[in-house]
Parts: structure tokens; C-alpha cells; sequence
């Protein structure tokens, strides 16, 4: 059975039908806190009714920096199809984030000075509760016994700093970068079963975005920490992006746009390019509202909602 984790700046809380309830603990990160799994219990079985706090206070991020965040690139279906790319062919691609990109669900995402072609790409996180030695193999039957719980997490991206550098750390690492929460949804083995049955949605002033099942995965979760271990250990309140559905505001030019691309100089060709862009109202701007969802249709598994602004960072 799910436990539903909120923090807020008083403390952690678990939700119950009765209210929510403080959980009676010292921890002050996500790894700590998943190390008293008593307390949790203990709030969870208390009854709750301790409301004014969750009703006042503003979530933060279940997720707790440091740590390290690692994503999937390219790991859903129709995102390798909107991004000009076989899915059938796609390999496991893994890449890091600076946990200070980390932020709350209802912050404001800062656009960095100079920045014109900001991205957003709702995706489902998995919180490591049990540490992932080098070498681990990660099955579907023992998936629980890594995988603590699940949060919400948008992997906003700087587009215009991304491609012409071929690369992610900077362009997906600004502070406010990962929007995490506001539920970390602690997880048994029954439940991450379902994993495939939870629908990931983001709307931008109510225009939705993206919108589609975990199913659509390419490599499911178990795969992606057996392919992670080979190289990279993983501790408790660590978590793991595991890629976005289509619809982001990038796409592929399309296969006739990259022929005539091919053809022209570098720097010509990235100025069409960012022409294009540029026209493309998709992208995120100043006063937008992103809003993403993730939970199963019967609603058992309910992440919450995250509502964050746009704004640019002060100079």
C-alpha cells in the first residue's frame, strides 16, 4: 500500500484520509528520511487530522540535494518519433543533472540571461531507497527492493544551448532546471507493477502538451538501473528521470529539412535552424503556467500536480 510523503520548511508529512499527519523524525534529507521508515509507518497509522501546516506551508521538493540526478534520454516511443529517430533502433542513453537544478513544485522556473529557446518534458521519477552497488542486476521482481518511491519531475531544457554544444549538463542543469514533487509516493512491489498504467500529461496555460502512458517507455525501469550499474553507483534519495513522452516544443525539422541542412555551412545551417525555432510558439515564455500531471487512471497512484511559472532569472 502507497504512503504519500509531502515537505514542507516545518518538516515531512504523510497524507491519510483523516489529514495529513507530521512524521516524527530528525531527518532533514530524502535519504535520511527513507532510512526511518518507522516514523513513516507511525505517521501513516496515526490518524492525521494535523492539517494547518500542509494548508499554509508551500511543498518543496521531496527529492533533497545533494544527490545525484540521472536521466533517460530519448526514452519513450513517440518522443524518438518526434525527434527524427527509430524507436526500434533507439540504445539506452544516460545522462547527469546538477542537483542544484532542483526546486519545488510550485516555483517559478527561471530563464537564464540570454536563453530563447526554453523546453519543458514532464517525466516520471524513480527515488532510490536502497543503495545500487556497481554491478547490480535489477529484475521486475526486485525492483521494489531499490526503487523507494516516485515523484514528478520536469526536465526543463535550454534548447538553444543544448544542440549547437551537443551536449546536456549546462543546458538542462540551470538552477530551477528539475521541478520536482509534490508527493513523493513511497512504493511496494505491487505497485510499481503498474508502473506501465501511469499517464504522464503537461499543459501549458491549459494547452495540453504531452500526454501519454509509461508504457511507452523504451527501456522500463528495471533494464535502465541493470544498464546504470554497470558504471554508475546509486545511493537512497538519489532519483532517476526515466525520459519524456512526445510533445515537447522540439521536434524534428524532418527529413527534407535536414537534407537541404546538410548541405549548407555550420553556422548557416544552426541559423536557419534557430530561425525556426524561434517561430515556434511552443517553446516557454515569460508569464506561462506549466502544469504536469502523473497518475493511473483509477487514480490509486496519484503523484500530485506540479504548477510552475515562468520567469526570467535577474541579470
Amino acid at each position: 500500500m502507497s504512503i504519500t510523503v509531502i515537505r514542507t520548511a516545518s518538516g515531512w508529512w504523510v497524507e491519510t484520509p483523516a489529514g495529513p499527519a507530521p512524521v516524527a523524525t530528525s531527518a532533514t534529507t530524502t535519504a535520511q528520511l527513507l532510512a526511518d521508515r518507522a516514523a513513516i509507518r507511525a505517521a501513516a497509522d496515526g490518524g492525521g487530522g494535523a492539517g494547518r501546516p500542509l494548508q499554509e506551508e508551500e511543498p518543496l521538493s521531496p527529492v533533497t540535494a545533494p544527490c545525484r540526478v540521472v536521466a533517460q534520454m530519448v526514452n519513450y516511443r513517440s518522443h524518438a518519433v518526434d525527434s527524427g529517430f527509430d524507436p526500434d533502433r533507439v540504445p539506452p542513453t544516460f545522462f547527469r543533472k546538477t542537483s542544484g537544478s532542483i526546486t519545488g513544485p510550485y516555483d517559478t522556473i527561471l530563464r537564464p540571461q540570454g536563453v530563447r529557446l526554453l523546453d519543458y518534458e514532464v517525466e516520471l521519477g524513480l527515488v532510490i531507497g536502497t543503495p545500487i552497488p556497481i554491478g547490480t542486476v535489477v529484475s521486475e521482481e526486485n525492483l521494489a527492493e531499490f526503487v523507494a518511491g516516485l515523484v514528478i519531475a520536469n526536465d526543463v531544457s535550454a534548447r538553444d544551448l543544448q544542440l549547437p554544444k551537443t551536449q546536456f549538463y549546462e543546458s538542462k542543469s540551470y538552477p530551477t532546471f528539475t521541478p520536482l514533487g509534490p508527493r513523493l509516493v513511497l512504493t511496494d512491489a505491487a505497485e510499481l507493477a503498474r508502473l506501465k498504467e501511469l499517464r504522464l500529461t503537461l499543459e501549458v496555460n491549459g494547452d495540453k502538451r504531452q500526454d501519454m502512458a509509461a508504457a511507452d517507455m523504451i527501456t522500463a525501469p528495471a533494464e535502465a538501473l541493470t544498464l546504470l550499474s554497470r558504471f554508475q553507483v546509486l545511493e537512497p534519495g538519489d532519483v532517476l528521470l526515466t525520459g519524456t513522452p512526445g510533445g515537447t516544443a522540439l521536434r524534428s525539422p524532418g527529413a527534407l529539412m535536414e537534407k537541404i541542412g546538410a548541405l549548407l555551412p555550420a553556422h548557416l545551417k544552426w541559423k536557419a535552424f534557430f530561425q525556426r525555432q524561434e517561430a515556434n510558439p511552443s517553446y516557454l515564455k515569460d508569464g506561462d503556467l506549466v502544469t504536469a500531471r502523473i497518475r493511473t487512471g483509477d487514480g490509486l497512484l496519484d503523484l500530485g500536480e506540479q504548477r510552475t511559472p515562468v520567469a526570467s532569472a535577474a541579470s
